[in-house]
């Protein structure tokens, strides 16, 4: 009887110590996390400075507020200095203008302009000129990720959207390029 009683309450205590071990856990887990967020987002900020950079878009806004999921892949804004690059490409079986079922713009770079607000969140934009298209391109980085959001408004239409990915140095990319109109 004593063994039993003495098993039972080993058995409370070391599960009083398995129940602590998971909140000290998840904080430090919790703290990882925002360090490694930090650390990306100083590696996209940057990636913006040097105007090399690449925002891979896995989701796509439309302006009536409908959201689609997308390949990275094919999906990016990129800055190369002044060689700017906007392609969409939705998973529809339908060919585009690029052949992937969306538009790639590849052009120059200009109005870049990129401003930081009191919270450290970055804010660009720029117009990308490309043969036949022009399009604005607004980017948000907001601070402590590398997580960010792209508006693109092209000009011969109002079908703007917006894209929204990872924000990386342009020597990270994986994507796939398709012809530019």
């Amino acid at each position: 009887m004593s063994i039993v009683l003495l098993m039972a309450g080993a058995t409370q205590t070391l599960s009083a110590q398995t129940e602590s071990q998971p909140e000290k856990t998840r904080a430090q887990l919790k703290a990882e996390q925002e360090a490694l967020d930090q650390l990306y987002f100083e590696e996209a900020r940057q990636a913006i400075e040097e105007r090399k950079f690449i925002l891979e878009a896995d989701q796509v806004v439309f302006k009536t507020g409908t959201i689609a999921f997308v390949s990275p892949t094919t999906n990016f804004v990129s800055l190369d200095v002044d060689n700017a690059v906007v392609q969409v490409a939705f998973n529809i079986p339908i060919g585009g203008p690029n052949g992937l079922g969306g538009v790639t713009v590849a052009g120059r770079c200009s109005n870049y302009k990129q401003s930081v607000d009191k919270r450290g969140n970055i804010m660009l934009s720029m117009d990308v000129l490309g043969n036949g298209i022009t399009a604005q391109v607004y980017i948000n980085l907001p601070n402590g990720t590398n997580e960010a959001t792209v508006t693109i408004a092209p000009t011969f239409n109002s079908n703007r959207f917006t894209l929204n990915g990872v924000l990386l140095p342009l020597k990270k990319a994986n994507v796939y390029k398709a012809t530019p109109l």
